[in-house]
């Protein structure tokens, strides 16, 4: 009786976990780029009441007996399937569709990861530069900042769908930049570390970028310019999500409540 307590306990805890994960993808429904997280859990270690042995009468005990101690989150991962197009005024916005992320400069020097391409084009000592609303410099294929001359017109940039960047000059005429828009995969999306927001963070799990303009078999992402990739949280899933995981939470307290009751019968009968 004591071990239920303790795993009811666990699964309290582990399944308040799962309630604010999902309150979180719930309040990131509007969020740009932002992805589903979903907690994994794990069985904690068993205890053996019984090995593989022979009683005293010589009968075989082929099967061990072992319980449960409960359980734990493992992991929380992010779920990197598509996200809706939503289209934008601004022409410096760009959405991905495919694998792809957007790689950016934070101000630490790290190189951040992101779906999120509500960028901007900053005043910066060379020109123009492209950024996050964060102030993050957006990386080309190249990893250098993306830079627009001064005598050029924010307003007539153009992004293919390859990301490739141009403009239109005074004639309409189309001027490439020479930079394209870079873009990275990695084997396991699922390994990367979340940092803050929409950003996240190279590991040893997500394995090494991967440029899709120099690795060879990738299949390439493609570029919208004018657009932008909406959250994929789907809120009717995550409301079954937390009604599942209220309801567990519920048999849990339940399971301690029934533990508690019968330490209290076997008290009484002491007396």
């Amino acid at each position: 009786m004591m071990r239920a307590l303790w795993s009811a306990a666990s699964g309290m805890r582990a399944q308040q976990t799962n309630v604010d994960a999902i309150s979180h993808n719930l309040s990131n429904v509007n969020t740009v780029g932002y992805k589903t997280e979903k907690p994994e859990f794990k069985s904690l270690l068993y205890q053996t009441l019984q090995s593989e042995t022979t009683s005293a009468n010589g009968a075989q005990k082929p099967i061990s007996a072992q319980v449960g101690l409960g359980t734990r989150v493992a992991s929380i991962t992010s779920s990197f399937r598509q996200g809706p197009m939503m289209e934008v005024e601004s022409n410096s916005a760009v959405a991905i569709q495919g694998n792809g992320l957007f790689a950016v400069n934070g101000r630490d020097g790290e190189t951040y990861y992101t779906r999120n391409g509500d960028f901007y084009w900053s005043e910066g000592a060379n020109g123009l530069t492209l950024c996050t609303s964060e102030g993050y410099q957006v990386m080309d294929s190249n990893e250098n900042e993306i830079i627009l001359p001064d005598t050029v017109d924010a307003s007539r940039v153009m992004i293919s769908t390859d990301g490739v960047i141009g403009y239109t000059d005074a004639d309409n005429n189309y001027v490439p930049l020479g930079q394209t828009i870079g873009l990275w995969q990695f084997n396991n999306d699922a390994g990367l570390e979340k940092i803050s927001g929409t950003y996240y963070l190279e590991t040893a799990a997500s394995g090494a970028p991967m440029n899709e303009a120099t690795t060879a078999g990738l299949a390439r992402s493609t570029v919208h310019q004018g657009r932008l990739e909406g959250s994929n949280v789907q809120v009717a899933d995550e409301m079954v999500n937390m009604i599942i995981a209220q309801r567990a939470y519920e048999l849990n307290s339940r399971a301690i409540t029934t533990s508690d009751t019968m330490l209290e019968q076997a008290n009484a009968l002491k007396r």
